[in-house]
């Protein structure tokens, strides 16, 4: 019995402490499977937060004249966004029924809310207006005072360069693309690796790398229990998803499952 006792005094905290580090939640896209929400609205963001998530992720495209919309594609119903002024690609809607937002209307809705931002920069038609965009992107963050509250992400090696670069030092800036090992990440000034699912089942040992490097890691889109749990038991630091509300779930249920375990098999000794 002492010794049963003694291994679960080491068992214990090991777990409370897995639990401890567990991944933060990132609503891909805001939380948009919701009653009444769409990818990229507003109303998203708002839900997303309503539910707890660590941050909110979006996507931030810039118009023919100069102007910062959120949209993932690079036309809305058709209609392209770079090469449309703003007052055209304004006239359309939403899924939801929301105008698409502008960055400072999605800005201003965030102000008062407790969620992360997590704003990826797309990649756009010439270097020159993806160098614009981040910086009237940072300009915008600024003014708005969430500039401490604010990561950047990019497929585009340009803008993830150009944000870490133009982004106040300390700002969390992530490579999408899994074109860099993380020691080409961290020589960069990355904050860590933003990788897709399968990506990351090919090369787990990137987690401990990063780590070793004192990156991060997020792992994108993760939505279904297998591929969650992946990602738990591999210690990512977050985890994007579409399913928000299943992923904290299974964070919050997972370390009392392996404790209950651990316990029942304690007393069947």
């Amino acid at each position: 019995m002492k010794n049963r006792n003694i291994i679960l005094a080491l068992v214990i905290p090991a777990v409370l402490s897995c639990a401890a580090a567990a991944p933060k939640v990132i609503a891909h896209r805001g939380y948009w499977d919701a009653p009444g929400s769409a990818e990229n609205s507003i109303r998203s963001l708002v839900k997303a937060d309503s539910i707890g998530c660590y941050g909110s992720e979006f996507d931030v495209w810039m118009t023919k004249d100069g102007q910062l919309v959120i949209h993932h594609d690079a036309a809305i119903n058709g209609v392209s966004i770079e090469g449309n002024t703003a007052d055209v690609v304004r006239r359309e809607k939403l899924p939801n029924g929301e105008t698409i937002p502008t960055l400072d209307e999605y800005l201003r809705a965030a102000q008062p809310l407790n969620i992360r931002l997590v704003l990826e920069m797309k990649p756009h038609d010439s270097r020159s207006r993806e160098f614009a965009a981040v910086k009237k992107v940072l300009e915008l963050v600024k003014q708005y005072g969430l500039e401490e509250r604010t990561d950047y992400i990019s497929f585009s090696p340009e803008a993830f360069r150009n944000f870490i670069n133009l982004a106040p030092k300390g700002t969390k800036v992530y490579y999408l693309c899994k074109d860099y090992i993380p020691a080409q990440i961290s020589f960069m000034g990355g904050a860590g690796i933003d990788y897709e699912m399968n990506n990351m089942r090919k090369h787990a040992e990137w987690i401990e790398q990063c780590h070793d490097l004192g990156l991060e890691v997020n792992i994108w889109t993760v939505s279904d229990p297998d591929n969650i749990s992946w990602c738990i038991d591999h210690g990512a630091d977050y985890i994007t998803t579409n399913a928000p509300e299943l992923v904290q779930k299974m964070i919050v249920n997972r370390p009392s499952d392996q404790l209950a375990a651990e316990e029942e098999a304690a007393r069947k000794e």
